[in-house]
């Protein structure tokens, strides 16, 4: 793969969901490598911090509180990119939602949401921003989806759903783009270390759901360092590399689904019966805060998160 150093100095960048854990490295390791950057999160509190602690590092960054999900959204962003830098050069569609739970707590509007947030905005602010970074020299498109994208986990549907669809976009783009000179990257990671469990919102039994959550995105063999992570995405990206799976346990599963997916099947069945029923009273939407109180989940377990949570911009679990 050629390199390209130094290809991303001077330019431009919008990283969505830039208030906290991965889209807020990723925006710091842009400015690193040389990039104006525009933050955006619905969250103006967060923001606001987000953009305090970047510009303490000398970055030149503004911000915008934004929901994504608007139909203002993409007219508003590039204005403010326009207003504070000039055209766009990298647009990285890093904004989502987990949600987690059994489908039988699951209602339709829980679907709509995690695709409105996944796939029509991020196309919406895409095709708004194609005209910049069709006449950029360093066009470039990155999609964060993830490794539910290719495999979709249990008690994670409508999040599944939603990245199969962005990475359906994404590749589907880098073909469309071919020889326009706009690169477009789809990451693929596994769970990481952001602190993330507190911020999904879970449905059905909710401590029992934050357990198992939890536990998976805090522990070292299951989940990946969120730094590493954001390095190797601004790297991957400014190589104009097409694709990119994070973390081991996500490159394995992608392995395992392309030579047997009647085998991968089975084991996510066999997983699914594992992981906690509906309960006699489903509940819905608890926040990663509340649903942590109810948890019997030992806290030491989480520690690792919750430290990478607390450095990263998210909320603390508070048990």
């Amino acid at each position: 793969m050629p390199q390209h150093p130094g290809r991303f100095e001077g330019r431009t960048a919008l990283v969505t969901g830039s208030s906290r854990g991965l889209g807020l490295l990723i925006a710091r390791r842009l400015a690193e490598r040389g990039c104006r950057v525009l933050l955006c999160a619905r969250d103006s509190s967060g923001l606001a911090r987000a953009e305090h602690r970047l510009r303490a590092t000398g970055a030149e960054v503004a911000s915008l509180p934004c929901d994504v999900t608007d139909d203002d959204a993409p007219h508003d962003l590039l204005a403010a990119v326009h207003d504070h830098f000039g055209p766009l050069d990298i647009l990285v569609n890093n904004a989502g939602i987990i949600q987690v739970g059994p489908l039988e707590a699951l209602h339709e509007d829980d679907f709509r949401q995690a695709m409105e947030t996944m796939l029509f905005a991020p196309l919406r602010l895409t095709l708004a921003a194609l005209p910049d970074l069709r006449t950029s020299t360093a066009g470039t498109l990155v999609t964060v989806s993830s490794v539910g994208g290719r495999i979709a986990a249990p008690h994670l549907l409508p999040y599944a759903a939603a990245k199969f669809a962005s990475a359906g976009l994404s590749q589907g783009l880098r073909a469309e783009l071919a020889g326009t000179g706009v690169s477009v990257t789809t990451v693929l990671p596994g769970l990481m270390r952001t602190g993330s469990h507190t911020a999904a919102r879970f449905h059905g039994r909710p401590g029992a759901e934050y357990g198992w959550f939890a536990a998976a995105a805090s522990l070292p063999l299951l989940s990946m360092d969120a730094e590493r992570a954001a390095r190797a995405i601004v790297r991957a990206a400014e190589n104009r590399r097409p694709e990119l799976v994070l973390t081991p346990a996500a490159k394995l599963a992608v392995r395992l689904q392309g030579v047997a997916p009647a085998t991968t099947t089975r084991i996510l069945g066999l997983v699914a019966r594992t992981l906690p029923g509906p309960g006699a009273r489903p509940q819905h939407g608890v926040s990663g805060t509340e649903a942590a109180g109810r948890s019997a989940l030992p806290p030491v377990v989480t520690v690792l998160g919750d430290r990478a949570g607390r450095r990263f911009g998210e909320p603390h679990p508070g048990h």
